[in-house]
């Protein structure tokens, strides 16, 4: 339905990227169900069919990330780039990723962080997104002249493991500890279960979720981290601090 002449404007979508096609539900799957549900369109851009996984033909795990996209509210598009395992950072990626930035317009993008302690494709499509954000920006990009430019409010990165969490980086702790979130979130990691049948991926997710969640003085919290700072129009919108514990 679409919003009626008095309506609120909907608000500018969340864009995620994610290397493999669980990367967003296991790294920030929480985040994504908090802003859907309050009404935030997101969209997912996944960057291979995870056909080198150990486990999960690619067929399956296209069908598993669409059903689970689906569960946090999502919509989902699948990107040909080198490959799963095969990615490399290269400005013809960017480009293309700039060119998906200036079509949905997002206010937010999250991406998997730049620590180099984990899967290679994670930091590399990080750094791409990185690139993409800033191309997305300028109007004088010959293969990008068809679309008008783009600037996102902010780019926001997302740990899929613990290693993967930036230590040089004060991460934005996000409350996702409402019930209807912690279930649509499980739901959309058990949704893969290709991978979540093979390792203990859901238990480990919502561990760290609980264990931020403790320590910031609430059920379950995620953390992102952000590009760039982060800029408030008033002290009353960060007034909560994370030492609750």
């Amino acid at each position: 339905m679409k919003p009626g002449p008095n309506s609120p404007p909907e608000p500018a979508p969340l864009l995620a990227f994610g290397a493999h096609p669980d990367d967003i539900e296991f790294g920030c799957g929480g985040v994504v169900a908090r802003e859907t549900r309050a009404g935030r369109p997101a969209r997912f851009v996944v960057c291979s069919r995870g056909e080198a996984a150990s486990h999960g033909a690619p067929d399956q795990r296209v069908a598993e990330a669409e059903a689970s996209a689906a569960l946090l509210g999502a919509t989902i598009e699948f990107v040909e780039l080198d490959g799963d395992a095969h990615l490399e950072v290269r400005a013809a990626h960017a480009i293309k990723l700039a060119g998906i930035l200036r079509r949905t317009r997002p206010a937010m993008v999250l991406a998997p962080s730049l620590v180099e302690n984990q899967h290679p494709d994670h930091a590399r499509l990080g750094r791409i997104v990185r690139d993409a954000a800033r191309l997305a920006r300028y109007g004088g990009v010959a293969e990008l002249r068809d679309s008008p430019p783009h600037a996102i409010g902010q780019l926001y990165y997302y740990a899929v493991t613990p290693e993967a969490e930036p230590t040089d980086i004060t991460p934005v702790i996000l409350d996702v500890s409402a019930p209807e979130i912690v279930a649509a979130w499980t739901a959309a990691m058990e949704a893969h279960a290709s991978q979540a049948s093979a390792r203990r991926y859901v238990e480990l997710q919502l561990a760290r979720a609980r264990l931020r969640g403790l320590r910031a003085g609430v059920g379950h919290a995620m953390a992102l981290y952000p590009n760039d700072p982060i800029v408030l129009d008033s002290l009353a919108s960060a007034c909560r601090g994370a030492r609750g514990f």
